[in-house]
């Protein structure tokens, strides 16, 4: 359980008791569970899509949404905890939940029509279907604005075409929120995947993140009807702040990796002998590993702080940016530094700390890179944007 690895500053003095529930409810499922058979599934490239039904009934899907949309009201507080230690697991587990969380069904919930809400909430909470989200294309990551997919007004509803790239759960999914533009204003649709026109070819190849399903959207001529429009959706700020939700989800996250590696690197220290003595007797190991524990002790405590601010409604989205930039980082580096420890032994999969490492140099590139975060947070402290 993650609060036993590393507690230093005491957060979990600050957790209530639901909060506490919550994350050691997940953190014995992904123990039991997922962590057994995460390595076959690494190397095999997929995703142990038996663990979905589980899933919808630890109730993470959605957990801060009202009862009435399938979710049970939790803290953004305890949202974040489950996220931490789903990716304790892997980044894999942690997207798939983020993805169906905060890019598919908070759109719904945020800009969606009641009908829409009562159509799909309860459902996707439960795992009976799953979302994804369709933003990125081919020639448009970090620029968005650019998108070329189109959606075309006629009787009855949409027509839609374009290609999306890096979709988390495409393959797999039953809807898909996709953005497109309509007279030249970003707009969000709920796209059935079984619609003629559409497809969604799994991406292959990825030396990261291969417990995780990707793919591409292909839409061609796909028809939406009219009531499957997010009515309340307008303009680019609107995927943006769904993608606030996502990165918020990260923040968290990373830290159950860093938990993960720094675990694996504290305890092989204490065994591996070298000179007839554990190398964690020697002051070069105790600096790497004093490292290790001061980062996730600000992770921790930036993370924390950030829930509370979200819980507060004071939040703000260069808050969340620095919680993703610095959080993601310091996870990459101190999977690197557990690798190190583990001398050759870290890059075999008897050990987790390569596959957290691979899985997050992804993570440290999706939902805004570490440079474009870097800027928005350059543009809030100066009032200069550096970027068009």
């Amino acid at each position: 359980m993650s609060s036993k690895i590393l507690d230093y500053y005491s957060i979990e003095d600050l957790l209530t008791h639901e909060e506490k529930l919550i994350r050691d409810t997940i953190a014995e499922f992904v123990d039991t569970e997922f962590i057994p058979i995460i390595e076959e599934y690494y190397m095999k490239g997929e995703f142990p899509k038996y663990l979905i039904p589980k899933l919808g009934e630890l109730g993470i899907f959605g957990m801060t949404l009202p009862e009435e949309y399938g979710g049970s009201g939790a803290s953004n507080i305890a949202y974040g905890l489950a996220m931490q230690e789903l990716e304790r697991g892997d980044s894999a587990l942690r997207s798939f939940a983020s993805v169906q969380s905060a890019l598919v069904m908070y759109p719904i919930y945020a800009f969606g029509s009641e009908t829409q809400k009562k159509t799909y909430l309860k459902k996707l909470a439960s795992a009976e279907i799953i979302g994804c989200f369709g933003l990125t294309e081919p020639d448009f990551g970090s620029n968005p604005a650019g998108m070329l997919t189109k959606a075309e007004k006629i009787d009855g509803g949409f027509l839609l075409n374009g290609t999306k790239m890096w979709i988390t759960n495409g393959s797999i999914a039953d809807i898909s929120i996709v953005w497109a533009k309509l007279d030249n204003v970003v707009k969000g649709f709920i796209v059935d995947t079984k619609t003629k026109g559409f497809s969604a070819p799994i991406m292959k190849g990825k030396l990261s993140l291969r417990a995780s399903i990707t793919s591409e959207l292909i839409l061609q001529d796909v028809f939406v009807p009219e009531e499957n429009i997010l009515p309340m959706s307008n303009g680019l700020k609107t995927p943006l702040m769904c993608l606030n939700q996502a990165r918020y989800s990260i923040a968290w996250g990373v830290i159950g990796a860093m938990l993960a590696t720094y675990k694996s690197a504290l305890d092989y220290s204490k065994t591996r002998i070298q000179f007839k003595k554990p190398i964690a007797s020697f002051q070069l190991t105790q600096e790497k590993l004093v490292k290790m524990a001061t980062e996730i002790t600000k992770a921790q405590l930036l993370a924390f702080q950030l829930g509370k601010l979200k819980d507060m409604g004071k939040i703000k989205h260069t808050h969340i940016s620095m919680a993703k930039r610095n959080n993601v980082e310091q996870a990459l580096n101190i999977a690197r530094i557990s690798r190190e420890i583990h001398g050759a032994n870290g890059i075999l999969n008897e050990y987790p700390v390569m596959r957290h490492a691979a899985n997050l140099e992804t993570v440290k590139t999706y939902e805004g890179t570490h440079e474009m975060h870097t800027l928005i947070i350059g543009e809030d402290l100066t009032g200069i944007p550096a970027f068009e």
